[in-house]
């Protein structure tokens, strides 16, 4: 049986897989890694169309659970050694997966890594959620190489180096499942948006790498599920970044920076009304009320918080991007 499972977490993306199935299988060999459809009880009749593939498997959840618990419960369905979780809408290109195979396969202190993620829109251009790997800043904003909050930069070969990021992208997240479960998985009360994040701060807390391997590429279609400017993306945003700032920065500058993050969210619903977007104000101060309620779930973890993590970014990215111009990772 091949070591490696990649799975694709699906839910109502029939059109997608119709594009993108038959090049995943074409550039995906056989003998290294097995392709598995989790459907998150779909109703486009994306099940009816997997079960005509028969070198697919197919795992049929009961109900939508999002992506973190959609995951939990698809993965703990398989017995590969890896997994690659991929999205629906990714395009796969010949030798993706060898890279990321070979290099934790070298590197056993490497729990996860990604490829280089390009646009499948614009193929010369950085994908928007994940770029050439990715990084926070001390408040909890995240970026990448290659895309600063709505910069997103050409790919001219700048960030073809394998490097240590802070967490990995989950379009496409290649990860030893040992570590996986180590951590405990996906923090099921995330549902969708920022748990892959929370997730890696978990592994690096636990003195793990998480790199990116640019010799593999692939292309994201990306906003296939919620669109940018969508009211529940923006509320499970703003909601899931705080809680994983509660998880797992270390306590004693937990309260200050929750404060200040008060502050820049206020400032952010603002924003929002400012140009004429009151749903997603309202999302904002909605996130920020159920974290409150949220966070008493959680109680202390059993790992050294005050694990000094290089990939966490010592400034406010807000202020670099916004008041000092620099739009460029390699500005940084």
């Amino acid at each position: 049986m091949p070591r490696i499972a990649v799975v694709i977490l699906n839910w109502n993306g029939k059109t997608l897989l119709e594009r993108f199935l038959p090049t995943l299988l074409a550039t995906t060999d056989k003998n290294i890694a097995d392709i598995v459809v989790a459907d998150n009880s779909s109703t486009d009749g994306s099940q009816e169309y997997l079960r005509n593939h028969p070198q697919i498997r197919l795992i049929e959840l009961d109900e939508n659970y999002g992506f973190a618990g959609g995951y939990n419960r698809a993965l703990s369905q398989i017995t590969h050694e890896y997994a690659v979780l991929l999205n629906s809408d990714v395009e796969t290109t010949p030798g993706w997966l060898e890279p990321m195979r070979d290099y934790l396969l070298q590197h056993a202190e490497v729990a996860a890594c990604q490829p280089k993620i390009l646009s499948w829109n614009n193929k010369t251009r950085f994908d928007y959620a994940g770029a050439a790997g990715g990084y926070i800043d001390k408040y909890g904003y995240p970026f990448c190489r290659g895309r600063i909050f709505s910069k997103v930069e050409k790919d001219h070969n700048q960030y073809d180096t394998p490097t240590n990021v802070f967490w990995t992208s989950g379009a496409c997240l290649f990860i030893r499942m040992n570590d996986f479960y180590a951590t405990g998985g996906f923090d099921e009360c995330f549902f969708a948006h920022m748990e892959e994040i929370d997730l890696c701060w978990r592994l690096k807390l636990r003195g793990k790498r998480i790199v990116c391997l640019p010799q593999s590429i692939v292309y994201h279609v990306g906003a296939s599920t919620l669109k940018v400017e969508n009211p529940q993306k923006t509320y499970l945003n703003f909601r899931n970044n705080r809680l994983m700032l509660y998880k797992n920065m270390p306590k004693h500058l937990r309260k200050k920076t929750l404060f200040i993050r008060n502050i820049l969210d206020f400032l952010a619903a603002i924003q929002f009304l400012a140009t004429g977007k009151p749903a997603n104000a309202r999302a904002v101060l909605k996130a920020n009320k159920d974290f409150n309620a949220l966070k008493i779930n959680y109680n202390e973890l059993q790992y050294d918080k005050n694990k000094l993590i290089s990939e966490i970014y010592p400034r406010c990215i807000l202020i670099d991007y916004y008041l000092k111009g620099k739009k460029c990772f390699s500005n940084l």
